[in-house]
């Protein structure tokens, strides 16, 4: 029997979940289809993939080998078949990309509004990701463009300058009736201050600036998420540091500049240097250049 791509799809999903249950489940397929299966492609390649011996399968020194090779093949057969439907016109086909989290208040929204105007045909997979995750993703075809700053971190990679993000000062407009035109970073140690917490790269930019301004604010509340950060900062008088752009779409919330400025940084349209580009991929690629101008 010669393995094929259901084959391998199967064995690459036993290997991920370490579960045969989990990975049928996945798969839609019931468990003992899945163990036939995979039985099927062992004999065919004359080798034992998978230990089953514990409580969680793994995969044996060969089957490690195997997958390897196999997920190769099955992101090639993907590409094989996106740029069989990526027709010219851009009546269908299939759009996939990923930005850091604080873009997605500000600039995700209207670009997907924009682009499924202009090609309501294609499918569009949008995710958040860290700057690391979207080149890795890239350079392993799961996705086709990213939005994150500059530089790169992953050779392969290919950036192009969008535009230059400013951070200012954020907060609710109804907790905060009166206004400077400017604040100095200490008079952000009179209020409390609301960010994202560590994992995030803004964060990480934040405090390099609160080192270098030799402040230490209270930080009265830490999130995960863009969205909460903005609401509770709307409902309170809490104040977070954050991209001015975003102040634009949220009308209950303001800005003012800090003086001296964060350090600002560059956005950049990411995909991977080599590989197939898609006609979809090309279309959201101009229409980013047409929103950002």
């Amino acid at each position: 029997m010669t393995p094929e791509l259901r084959h391998l799809r199967y064995l690459a999903a036993v290997a991920e979940h370490g579960n045969f249950t989990r990975a049928a489940e996945e798969l839609h397929v019931s468990q003992p289809t899945l163990s036939h299966q995979i039985k099927q492609l062992e004999r065919a390649v004359g080798a034992v993939l998978l230990d089953r011996a514990g409580r969680s399968v793994r995969l044996t020194d060969a089957g490690a080998a195997y997958l390897a090779h196999a997920r190769r093949a099955v992101e090639e057969v993907a590409a094989a078949q996106r740029a069989v439907h990526d027709v010219t016109d851009l009546s269908r086909g299939l759009l996939r990309f990923a930005a850091t989290p604080t873009f997605t208040p500000y600039l995700v929204g209207p670009l997907i509004a924009g682009f499924r105007a202009r090609y309501p045909g294609i499918t569009v997979e949008f995710g958040e990701s860290s700057q690391d995750t979207i080149e890795s993703e890239l350079l392993d075809d799961r996705i086709d463009l990213g939005i994150a700053f500059a530089p790169p971190r992953l050779p392969g990679i290919a950036a192009e300058a969008l535009f230059e993000e400013n951070l200012a000062a954020v907060l609710g407009v109804a907790a905060h009736p009166s206004l400077p035109e400017t604040m100095a970073p200490g008079d952000l140690v009179g209020h409390d201050l609301a960010l994202l917490n560590p994992s995030f790269a803004t964060r990480h930019h934040i405090d390099s600036y609160l080192r270098a301004q030799d402040i230490s604010p209270r930080i009265a509340l830490e999130v995960d998420s863009i969205q909460a950060l903005l609401e509770a900062v709307s409902a309170s008088s809490l104040v977070t540091i954050l991209p001015e752009a975003v102040t634009g779409t949220h009308p209950q919330l303001t800005r003012i500049p800090l003086w001296p400025s964060l350090p600002r940084r560059t956005v950049t349209l990411l995909r991977a240097a080599e590989g197939h580009r898609s006609a979809a991929a090309t279309a959201f690629a101009e229409l980013v250049r047409e929103h950002v101008r």
